[in-house]
């Protein structure tokens, strides 16, 4: 009876043990079947947002209790790609994070890699640049060392396209390129279109539309040999980017065809990429008034503009709503082309991007003669500002890039010293022991002592290679400089007054308007004549500029006069023998003055100026001078502007004084040893 009993009780514990496990079984597999199934249904874009957030809340639920194992971490991407669809950048943010942290303390360099791409992603929607490009230099770095080329010009094209959104194209292209370099063998159509046709981009805002066109010529011969996803619409794309460059040309016959191509596929541009879709309309309807061909216009602009609209595209609203203003005006509706022109301004004073106000405040200028010196003051001021965050954003990019690299070098080279460090002395202790020990051994000693010698000498020598290194860099980072002044100080200024000018005096006939236009015509043939004598100073070591300096300097002081309100009153002491003196001084000289009235006009709203040269015991002086309203000199002295001024001082080994007060005026005294 108990053999019985036992047997029964065997029976049973083994029983509870299979329905255990197959439960566990059943539990494990019903787990998984249902976070497939959430992850599917949270990419349901037919589903509600709210709908999609639940099944994606209820994935991680059950990812989350998962052991850390890069299974978890694929699971955990997937995640926060949902996240992403769903343009919930906080969640796709933190998703990313915790991959990053668990991928740490895995080792998981993989996984570490593509967690700094997607916080690269997040920085960049949010508008940090900085941050973004820091942790897409990470993943760049991690891929670099593992080979993975693929991830590697995946990471190189997302740079490239934060550099360029930013403005920096030179870098831009540079990223762009060294992506293609480690694409060769590789299977990457996608990726290789994208580069094209970002290159073609970077190239028509640079102004280079022979590359452009020829860049986005193969972005479509690639598609052609390895054709993206239908949801991409990259062909239709590329149509607007190509005919964009053709506009750009002035060519809009040949843009035309371009932009109604990339229509033709309407119903899946609706779909898929509704704000493509809508700059072809806009951009077709621009190119057809600009031939004065009224098919299709206004309504491709209403068309475009509703699209728009929905989308909340505020750059695209602005660019519309320009071009109706243009059509009406071309049609004699002053007060239409007025309206839309004011709400294009005032949609772009709401945003966050002040390059959007440029194109209302240009239209404005033209609609408003009255007002055109107001609209180009606040134009040429943002567009001042624009360059100067474009260069500081081109410049960090560099110092980022710079410093990581460095702080990587340093932390190599203090590793390095600890270990010379270790093996000096225990070279110490060993050669105290066999002087102590075996007095004999003194040619053994001094053959070491000989070999540290040559040790140090090596050491030597690797030092002033790397001091000769860092001469050159510090060379090249002197003629970027100098190449830099050059385009600051330059004609850009003047060239700009001059065609924003005739761009309001265009909408008159008058004789008046004629005159204008003739005496800015004149001044266009002055500033042709400066960048020749200044292409020609750059070419020839700057020798015949200066033969007529004093010529040059009169020029600049009459055109001042015509151009300005302020009186001008300027003295040249004839005892000074021009000369006599550096080419180099002489262009400095120029620069100075020229950037000096620059900021007066700019800032001082002064009623007079006065500049002086004179000849002196000590060497040459020269003071500017001007009632305006006056600055901080502390403050004033970080400006690109003064800075110039007192490097071009410095060039010519001079000394440098600034005084001003608000309300009394500023007073700039150079003095130049000769």
């Amino acid at each position: 009876m108990k053999n019985i009993y036992y047997i029964v009780l065997l029976f049973f514990l083994i029983f509870y043990a299979c329905t255990k496990k197959n439960i566990q079984n059943q539990t494990t597999i019903s787990s998984e079947d249902s976070l497939s199934t959430y992850l599917s249904k949270a990419n349901d874009f037919s589903s509600t947002t709210k709908k999609r957030q639940k099944y994606i809340h209820k994935a991680f639920t059950i990812i989350v209790n998962q052991p850390n194992d890069s299974l978890q971490r694929v699971n955990l991407f997937r995640v926060a790609n949902r996240y992403y669809n769903l343009n919930d950048w906080k969640k796709y943010q933190e998703i990313a994070q915790l991959v990053l942290e668990k991928a740490v303390n895995s080792k998981d360099t993989v996984s570490i890699a593509k967690a700094y791409s997607y916080l690269g992603d997040y920085y960049g929607s949010q508008g940090v640049s900085d941050s973004a490009f820091i942790f897409y230099f990470k993943a760049e770095k991690i891929y670099l060392q593992r080979n993975d080329n693929l991830n590697l010009s995946k990471t190189r094209l997302n740079k490239a396209l934060l550099q360029y959104n930013e403005s920096d194209f030179s870098g831009s292209e540079n990223s762009v390129f060294k992506a293609l370099r480690v694409l060769k063998g590789e299977k990457a159509g996608e990726t290789v279109y994208e580069l094209y046709n970002l290159l073609g981009l970077v190239y028509n805002e640079l102004g280079e539309y022979d590359k452009a066109i020829e860049f986005h010529n193969k972005a479509l011969t690639s598609l052609d040999e390895n054709p993206t996803p239908i949801e991409f619409q990259s062909r239709a794309t590329s149509m607007n980017n190509m005919g964009f460059v053709y506009q750009n040309l002035n060519q809009y016959k040949k843009a035309i065809p371009y932009f109604q191509k990339g229509l033709e596929q309407k119903e899946d541009l609706v779909k898929y990429k509704p704000f493509v879709y809508a700059m072809l309309l806009d951009n077709l309807g621009y190119s057809r008034f600009k031939i004065n061909v009224s098919k299709g216009l206004p309504d491709l602009f209403y068309e475009s503009l509703k699209l728009r609209d929905s989308l909340q595209l505020t750059t695209g609203i602005i660019t519309t709503k320009i071009h109706l203003s243009e059509y009406f005006a071309s049609k004699g509706d002053m007060t239409k082309a007025t309206e839309y022109s004011n709400e294009a301004l005032a949609k772009a004073r709401n945003s966050k991007n002040a390059r959007n106000l440029l194109l209302p405040l240009k239209q404005l200028a033209i609609l408003e003669p009255q007002k055109a010196f107001t609209y180009n003051k606040e134009y040429i001021h943002i567009n001042d500002s624009l360059q100067k965050a474009e260069r500081k954003i081109a410049d960090k990019f560099s110092r980022i890039q710079y410093e990581t690299d460095d702080i990587k070098q340093e932390n190599a080279d203090l590793t390095t010293q600890n270990r010379n460090l270790v093996y000096i002395f225990g070279s110490v202790l060993i050669l105290g022991m066999f002087l102590y020990i075996i007095k004999a051994q003194k040619a053994k000693n001094r053959e070491l002592l000989y070999k540290q010698e040559q040790q140090k000498a090596n050491e030597e020598i690797y030092n002033l290679m790397i001091s000769q290194q860092s001469n050159v860099e510090t060379i090249r980072v002197i003629e970027k400089k100098r190449v830099a002044q050059e385009l600051h100080d330059g004609v850009l200024g003047r060239m700009f007054g001059v065609r924003m000018n005739l761009d309001s005096l265009n909408k008159f006939n008058d004789e008046i308007a004629s005159q204008q236009r003739n005496s800015y015509l004149v001044e266009l043939k002055n500033i042709e004549q400066d960048i020749r004598e200044i292409s020609h100073d750059l070419n020839r070591e700057k020798s015949e500029l200066i033969n007529n300096f004093v010529a040059i300097v009169v020029d600049l002081f009459e055109a001042q006069k015509k151009t300005y309100n302020s009186k001008l009153v300027y003295s040249i002491d004839s005892s000074i023998r021009w000369d006599l003196m550096s080419n180099a001084i002489k262009i400095n000289l120029y620069r100075i003055v020229h950037e000096s009235l620059q900021n007066v006009n700019k800032y001082a709203i002064a009623n007079s100026i006065k500049v002086e040269f004179k000849k002196g015991i000590d060497g040459l002086f020269l003071r500017i001078s001007d009632d305006g309203v006056g600055f901080n000199v502390k403050k004033a002295k970080k400006g690109i502007g003064l800075q110039n001024m007192l490097s071009r001082v410095n060039e010519c080994k001079g000394t440098f004084d600034v005084k001003s007060k608000k309300g009394e005026g500023t007073t700039i005294t150079v003095t130049i040893p000769i």
